[in-house]
């Protein structure tokens, strides 16, 4: 007699309960880093004469400002386009003047921007971004579907391609030509970027190299699971921590802080990095990108021990002894 299977109307009612459950932890997830978006140790400098900028400095929340002192707005500049600093409070000799960092976040600048017109403060945008992004909505929604791609690319590596030494190099194929292309589309063709092309070829490149070698790799070693834990580490969890469309210091600490050790939130760090700054401050997200990288090859190369291992064993048939 068949054993008989949960009733179809249990497993509809379980699906909808988890569903729910998902949806319960995924929109606060998504919702509310962008809900609480406030300075939290936001490097910022105040540049001028002690004794007047000490006093502005005094004024500043020190939990929402990690102030870094200039002796002049040359020097506060300078801090600007070092990428160390979103903006800079500079005391001159006709009073204050603000002075920006869009390339680094538009969002700040926006803020930092409505601070000095409760100031009567001018601002001066040091180190803009692309003049065809003036708000940055571009970079971010721009940077979406590098993310996406290289993720499904990961996924129909590990799926669809047999030998390890294949996957291995489909992730390295595919890095270069997303990079390549990634950045001919939006540099040459959106305009959303600028600088040096190859610099930000290689940013895009290294970004989708380490999304895809992640999703390849867990794929190789744990099946369809361990795509599903590479999805749920990279996009539902990295993607809302990310602050490429804000700055990490603008979320909730520590969430800030870890979105910046995941793909996309130390990959939009980069890009903007190569596009805005000439690579400067770029260091960090290089080498948290590297290590995703260079781990979820190793990984991938792994996977064919693990396949080896456990493929099973077959006598030839002209070994099986004939039935009497």
């Amino acid at each position: 007699m068949p054993r008989q299977g949960r009733p179809p109307l249990l497993i509809a009612v379980l699906i909808g309960i988890g569903i729910v459950v998902a949806q319960a932890l995924l929109v606060p997830l998504f919702a509310a880093p962008a809900t609480h978006l406030g300075p939290r140790d936001l490097p910022v400098v105040v540049a001028g004469p002690a004794p007047t900028a000490d006093a502005l400095a005094a004024q500043l929340p020190p939990d929402a400002f990690d102030i870094t002192r200039a002796p002049d707005a040359a020097a506060a500049d300078a801090l600007l386009r070092d990428h160390e600093a979103y903006a800079a409070f500079v005391i001159g000799p006709t009073g204050p003047a603000v002075h920006t960092a869009s390339g680094a976040s538009p969002t700040v600048a926006q803020l930092v921007g409505q601070a000095a017109a409760s100031m009567n403060a001018p601002v001066t945008d040091v180190a803009p971004g692309s003049p065809d992004d003036p708000r940055g909505a571009g970079f971010a929604s721009g940077f979406l579907p590098l993310a996406l791609t290289a993720l499904a690319a990961g996924a129909a590596l590990a799926l669809l391609v047999r030998g390890h030494w294949a996957r291995f190099t489909g992730v390295l194929v595919f890095g270069v030509l997303s990079g390549t292309v990634g950045a001919l589309v939006l540099q040459q063709w959106l305009g959303v970027l600028t600088d040096d092309y190859l610099l930000n070829a290689a940013a895009i490149g290294l970004f989708a190299t380490a999304v895809a070698g992640t999703v390849t790799g867990l794929g190789a070693i744990a099946g369809r699971p361990g795509i599903g834990l590479a999805v749920l580490t990279v996009f539902l969890v990295g993607n809302p921590l990310s602050a490429v469309n804000a700055a990490p210091e603008l979320l909730p600490q520590p969430w800030g802080a870890i979105g910046q050790f995941l793909p996309i939130g130390a990959g939009g760090s980069l890009l903007r990095s190569t596009a805005f700054f000439d690579g400067a401050g770029g260091a960090g997200p290089a080498w948290v990108l590297t290590a995703y990288a260079v781990v979820g090859l190793l990984l991938a190369l792994a996977g064919a021990v693990r396949t080896r291992r456990t493929a099973p064993v077959t006598v030839p048939a002209e070994r099986v002894p004939a039935a009497v």
